[in-house]
């Protein structure tokens, strides 16, 4: 109900969302995380593959479309990179998604208002409260967002570590609600 990812059929909440309050207010998911998606994604963000981003911009705007109605988000927002790993890698691929998603949903975008700025271990092999810890003070909001409904934008949730860290971040500098989407969720 929170986070959007799967959960056994007597469940409401994730381990995660159970375990501890969340500074995001929803989420939602297009794929689960598997090993083709996982492959998929690899192309997407670490061998150029800018049509897999195409498809999941499309796949995000599509099969979202009753969230973002419900949401009615005012701005988007994609997770950010630090400079030295967005140079190694060459774009952004939060960002890419969020201008596609935004160019066809009509939601404006802003690749600004949110930057990494510290660099940080990579959250893959981490454990969730490695994870939080992390990303302490990893994100800086550049401006005042009083009154917003801001869409945080990402590839893939796992702990939702990274997404709570921006929407706290998000909330101190006056945003009203913090939602996200991402391509792929963890599983159970």
């Amino acid at each position: 109900m929170k986070c959007g990812k799967p959960v056994a059929p007597e469940a409401e909440f994730c381990k995660e969302c159970s375990a501890r309050p969340r500074h995001f207010t929803q989420g939602k998911s297009i794929f689960l995380y598997d090993e083709k998606m996982k492959v998929s994604l690899i192309k997407y963000k670490y061998f150029g593959c800018r049509e897999y981003g195409d498809f999941y911009s499309r796949a995000l705007a599509v099969f979202s479309r009753k969230e973002l109605d419900r949401w009615a988000p005012d701005l988007i927002v994609p997770v950010p990179l630090h400079r030295r790993k967005q140079r190694m890698r060459g774009f952004n691929q939060s960002a890419y998604l969020a201008a596609h998603v935004s160019k066809l949903t009509g939601i404006p975008w802003d690749n600004t208002l949110v930057r990494k700025i510290h660099p940080t271990k990579s959250q893959k092999k981490l454990t969730a409260v490695q994870r939080r810890k992390n990303l302490q003070e990893a994100f800086r909001v550049e401006r005042r967002v009083d009154g917003l409904k801001i869409l945080v934008i990402d590839d893939v949730y796992t702990t939702g570590s990274t997404v709570d860290a921006m929407a706290a971040c998000l909330k101190e500098m006056g945003a009203e609600k913090v939602y996200f989407l991402t391509v792929c969720s963890g599983q159970i």
